[in-house]
């Protein structure tokens, strides 16, 4: 692959390895940070300018007649999908030399094609060149290449059949079914196991802009975190967060987040939490079509979270009885740790991880179900549309898929003396 200067850093690899780490640094951030292994041994100084960064990323460098070719120049029966970023199209190449090859046949490629207007586009371009370049795991989604020639600025992804975790939670159609509740639970884990990679000593990077959105689903339904514009390096030697402008997308965004600007990976853990309910309920973090007092997803469900009782008003109807009380209380209890007001308060999403296998282990998706007639006519589900990006921050994730709807409105910042 071209521009391989460097092995990626994968969760197996590091696992293994008592070495100086790492870090990488996003394009454009005006304050640099560094790593240091548990052996404390000092760290390598990350690439800090563009060349540098692409330089160092081990992904291909692709030319833009290659793109063009390979997504039968651009056609918008190709589009997967559209956002502030832009457009994703779906391309065809060979699967060993990525060169470009007939529609049907190769390599099936997400080919994210940035607007050419505007340096924030530019930034989180090069952050995703940045991270997906150097990191690996199972959870995340694979960075297959990039391409930087003149104004043209383009990410090649891996294709995702499935599409959005939104999608199939929100959107009506033959195409979306309703997730059953063990896929709801296999999903939430596979997210839950790329964050806590990311949080951990291996990459050690708060992804900022966690959601249904940018969950993308395999074949077999399996989670990959997917659009990393707004990751940034976690906070190192003794500073306990990061200050940045406030950045990400409304309903998502921990409150200690939006009031100060201070980011650390349990703010992460807090949009961890949204998500988790919006799978539990079949509702949208925010949805001004709902009823006054239900509009804000977290404060309409947070007394039926703390009742045992009760937590069956918030879950998800389309279920039926798919699921046991007690997983469905365990789930929901999870939820509710996640969103604490008090950010210490918040598990790690290494104990999210933990805690979510212990659900599968049990076996508690699927024994004891809940009856049909109990949740006969109760209303509480959820309303849906498509995922396509409209009102939201600038990027259109590398999914399967159509439609459009508007989307959560991006947070705008609020320190704008801070670094991004």
């Amino acid at each position: 692959m071209g521009n391989c200067c460097g092995a990626k850093i994968s969760s197996d690899a590091l696992s293994r390895t008592e070495g100086s780490r790492r870090s990488r640094k996003g394009a454009g951030l005006s304050s640099s940070s560094s790593r240091v292994s548990s052996a404390s041994v000092p760290a390598t100084p990350t690439p800090r300018s563009e060349g540098d960064i692409l330089q160092s990323a081990n992904v291909r460098s692709f030319a833009f007649t290659e793109l063009k070719t390979a997504t039968r120049n651009f056609r918008p029966d190709s589009v997967l999908g559209e956002g502030g970023f832009g457009s994703v199209f779906k391309g065809w190449v060979d699967e060993n030399t990525f060169v470009p090859t007939r529609p049907g046949t190769g390599m099936i490629i997400a080919v994210k094609k940035l607007n050419q207007d505007g340096f924030q586009g530019h930034r989180e371009w090069l952050a995703e060149v940045n991270y997906l370049g150097q990191l690996s795991h199972p959870n995340l989604v694979k960075l297959v290449g990039y391409c930087l020639e003149d104004e043209q600025r383009l990410l090649v992804y891996e294709f995702m059949p499935r599409g959005s975790l939104e999608n199939h939670l929100f959107r009506r159609g033959s195409h979306f079914q309703p997730l059953s509740w063990n896929l709801r639970m296999k999903v939430a884990l596979g997210a839950a196991k790329g964050l806590a990679f990311l949080h951990s000593d291996m990459a050690k990077v708060i992804y900022r802009d966690f959601k249904t959105s940018n969950v993308l689903l395999d074949s077999n339904y399996n989670a990959k975190l997917s659009d990393f514009g707004l990751a940034k390096d976690g906070p190192t030697g003794d500073k306990s967060h990061v200050s940045t402008r406030v950045m990400g997308t409304y309903g998502y965004a921990a409150p200690e987040y939006l009031a100060t600007g201070h980011l650390t990976a349990k703010s992460d853990v807090y949009s961890f939490g949204v998500v988790l309910l919006e799978m539990l309920s079949g509702r949208r973090a925010l949805d001004k079509n709902r009823p006054s007092g239900e509009h804000n997803l977290v404060e309409w469900a947070r007394p039926y979270l703390t009742s045992r009782r009760r937590i069956f008003r918030i879950l998800d109807a389309r279920l039926g009885g798919q699921y046991s009380l007690a997983g469905a209380q365990k789930a929901a209890a999870l939820a509710l740790q996640c969103l604490s007001g008090d950010s210490r308060n918040r598990p790690t999403m290494q104990q999210v991880v933990a805690a979510l296998e212990q659900l599968q282990d049990a076996k508690e998706t699927s024994h004891q179900p809940q009856s049909k007639m109990t949740l006969a006519g109760r209303g509480f589900n959820g309303s849906g549309s498509s995922w396509s990006r409209g009102n939201r921050r600038s990027e259109a994730t590398p999914v399967n898929g159509g439609g459009r709807s508007a989307r959560p409105r991006r947070l705008s910042a609020t320190a704008s003396s801070l670094p991004e």
